[in-house]
This record gives C-alpha cells, sequence and structure tokens, in this order.
C-alpha cells in the first residue's frame, strides 16, 4: 500500500470534487437525449467489460522466434534411393 501525504490526499480531494463541478456543469450543457443515449454508451461499455489484449505478433509466428543466425535447419530430404540387401 502507498502512503500519501495530508497534502497529496488533500489535493487529490480537491481534483475529484473539481471533476464532479465540470461534469456537472458538462451534463447542463448538453440536451437530454444526447445525454440518455452517452448514458446507454457507457452502461454498455461497462457490462461488456476490458477487451482482450491484441496480439503483439503476427498471425502465424511461433510464440519465441530463433534469434538471427540460429534458424532452425530445413528437414533433410533424401535424394538418394536406399540400397537394398
Amino acid at each position: 500500500m502507498t502512503k500519501r501525504s495530508g497534502y497529496r490526499k488533500a489535493r487529490k480531494a480537491e481534483q475529484q470534487a473539481r471533476m464532479v463541478e465540470v461534469e456537472r456543469a458538462w451534463r447542463g450543457s448538453i440536451p437530454p437525449d444526447v445525454a440518455a443515449a452517452f448514458d446507454a454508451q457507457v452502461k454498455a461499455v461497462r457490462e461488456r467489460g476490458p477487451l482482450p489484449p491484441k496480439p503483439d505478433m503476427a498471425p502465424g509466428t511461433r510464440p519465441n522466434p530463433p534469434r538471427p543466425g540460429r534458424e532452425p535447419k530445413a528437414p533433410k530430404q533424401d535424394e538418394r534411393p536406399r540400397r537394398r540387401s
């Protein structure tokens, strides 16, 4: 748990109070139907939850690519027929 000084706690409380005031002013400045649509969108996103993280690699790549110069060799191909005994 992080400890906060009294000054930082008071400053955070002031910032939160200011954000509530700004949001109330913003809500008062928009039409009620726009506010209702916004609330519906916010509710839908909160119900959906967080999106899964996007893959950071291209599809089909191995999870742990080899270092340059250390690529695996291609499978050996038999070009000669086997001898019969």
